[in-house]
């Protein structure tokens, strides 16, 4: 009955595991081969994608993990059952061989026995006792007192016998139990295994989907190209500060607003701080000695030289490093015609630079925006006129090409990758004085709220409430300050998908619930060191990075829609 029950309960948990086995699998491949879009190149469709495949395996992954931790239980009960029989089955052995041992005694006995058995009845006569008794009563007492004797040798041997039949069948169960909860053991040892793995792949796959996502939406917070190409772009409608142009009243208050100054990257020139510099009146040589302090200007390098322009090595196109400057399309040549005619020059030797230095390191370079954009023709007009006036002048560091890196716009502090961290790029106190400010840079000081295909998420301008600000400083609070929650769920509420937290469950971690009033401090670097909040906690101060991060910032990563910060250097006002 024992055994019965034994081979039933492994019946049982052979059925439970397969089970639960076949939902996993299932569940896995039924979301994993979900048919994606092809979302080319659009950065937007690509995280919808990765985040509709998240919300598709994340539920079967959830019941994965409940089912797993169940079927653990019912494991650790099973061993510890399949311990105690371990015990029994160890006991059982000791008793055994104890019992072979004392058999061991008994058979001498038995054998003892079984000879004076087999003597008594060979050689006994029933009639003996009479002649050597004195009386008959004497006689049936020896009768009766050597028939006992013999009852008890047969007694003792069919004990023996019985005794022998039960060890050899002891011995037998226990041999087959010993193997059969080995075979059980090795069983729940490789299903447990087995599972925990599928779970640990999943999970480890939707770290790696997670992941992606992240890089996605850091693309996207640092995804705006500040180069201005042919034409530069009017100034979006609702994404300036309070008392400019393109500033919208959001409609509630109090109301608050991030503007980044620049955007991103901050490198190098500046070319609408080289615009403004060169309507102030300064040469093309004094604002490049202004934006590429440490490097060296050589007006004589070979203009034979080639430029190879394509997608990559084997697949690019070379041009003589002249004609290659004419046909770069950065700047407007209307520059020229307002006192910009310096800027164009500076540029001209800027590229004309960055060209030979992406040569140099991968042996060719780009055509778009994310090297220097290039077209197939000579631009003409005063472009051609400033790459005329300044044939083969080229920025060198250490005798070799220098990375002459450039940017549409840089918030009026402009940093280097030759040492120094940042320098002020105004004629007085920033920001009021920046150059790019005279230059007329749309995106000086922009509050960002569309992605950069135009997507607002049902925004149409870049204010926040007191309740949304607030929300933006419980994420922070999750992300750096110690509260607990899952930071993987600082998204934006809407437009994002997946499974973000709503504003009162992070209310609920964060417990700020209203913001009144912010305050920035800004490095002489120019980065912003710190913002201060008037909250319903009392005074809060944040880092600057721990907003403006694309991976780590919670304004970046949890302001409503494509609301964000652009740039390290930053401003929050209040409305």
């Amino acid at each position: 009955m024992k055994n019965l029950k034994f081979k039933i309960k492994q019946r049982a948990f052979k059925r439970l595991v397969l089970v639960a086995v076949l939902v996993f699998v299932f569940s896995f491949f039924t979301f994993t081969f979900v048919k994606a879009q092809d979302c080319g190149t659009d950065l937007d469709c690509q995280i919808s994608q990765i985040q509709k495949e998240i919300d598709a395996l994340s539920p079967a992954q959830e019941k994965n993990k409940q089912d797993l931790t169940a079927l653990n239980k019912q494991i650790a009960d099973l061993n510890f059952k399949i311990s105690k029989l371990t015990s029994q089955l160890k006991s059982l052995e000791i008793q055994i061989s104890g019992r072979e041992k004392d058999l061991v005694y008994t058979k001498a006995i038995f054998d003892e026995k079984a000879k004076g058995h087999y003597t008594f009845l060979r050689l006994y006569d029933p009639i003996t006792p009479f002649l050597f008794s004195d009386s008959a009563s004497q006689a049936f007492q020896e009768i009766v007192m050597r028939q006992k004797a013999a009852d008890s040798d047969r007694k003792v041997m069919e004990e023996y016998a019985t005794d022998l039949s039960s060890l050899k069948t002891d011995k037998e169960t226990l041999e087959k139990s010993k193997v059969s909860l080995s075979s059980l053991q090795s069983q729940v040892a490789e299903k447990q295994k087995f599972l925990a793995g599928e779970v640990a792949k999943v999970d480890s796959y939707l770290s790696t989907l997670s992941a992606k996502q992240n890089e996605l939406a850091a693309l996207k917070a640092g995804g705006f190209q500040t180069s201005i190409g042919d034409t530069p772009p009017t100034l979006e409608p609702c994404s300036g500060p309070p008392g400019s142009s393109a500033f919208c009243n959001p409609g509630f208050s109090p109301a608050f607003a991030a503007f980044s100054f620049g955007a991103p990257h901050r490198t190098g020139m500046s070319q609408y701080g080289a615009y403004g510099r060169s309507k102030s009146g300064q040469s093309a040589e004094t604002i490049l000695s202004a934006y590429y302090q440490g490097a060296s200007l050589n007006k004589s390098y070979p203009t034979s030289t080639n430029i190879c322009v394509g997608s990559s090595k084997s697949s690019c196109t070379n041009v003589d490093l002249e004609t290659y400057v004419k046909r770069i399309y950065e700047v407007p040549n209307s520059w020229g015609d307002n006192n910009g005619m310096e800027a164009l020059k500076a540029q001209a030797v800027a590229a004309r630079s960055y060209a030979l230095y992406q040569m140099k390191g991968v042996g060719y370079i780009c055509s778009t925006e994310s090297c220097q954009v290039y077209k197939p023709s000579n631009k003409g007009g005063n472009w051609e006129t400033a790459v005329n006036a300044t044939p083969g002048w080229v920025l060198e560091k250490g005798g070799s090409p220098a990375a002459a890196y450039f940017s549409a716009s840089t918030g009026g502090y402009t940093i280097s990758q030759w040492g120094w961290s940042g320098i002020k790029d105004a004629s007085g106190n920033w920001p009021d004085t920046a150059y790019e400010k005279i230059g007329g840079s749309p995106w000086f000081y922009k509050g960002w709220y569309k992605s950069r295909g135009g997507a607002t998420c049902g925004r149409n301008n870049p204010w926040l409430t007191s309740e949304e600000m607030a929300d933006i400083l419980n994420a922070w609070r999750v992300l750096h300050d110690g509260a607990g929650g899952d930071k993987s769920r600082i998204v934006p509420v809407s437009c994002w998908g997946g499974n973000p937290y709503s504003m009162q469950e992070l209310r609920d971690i964060g417990g700020i619930t209203s913001v009144s009033n912010v305050s920035v401090v800004y490095s002489n670097e120019g980065k912003t060191l710190s913002a201060s909040f008037s909250t319903n906690k009392g005074t809060i101060t944040v880092q600057g990075w721990q907003l403006s991060d694309s991976k780590e910032g919670a304004f970046n990563l949890r302001a409503p829609g494509y609301i964000g910060l652009k740039s390290s250097l930053f401003n929050i006002e209040k409305f």
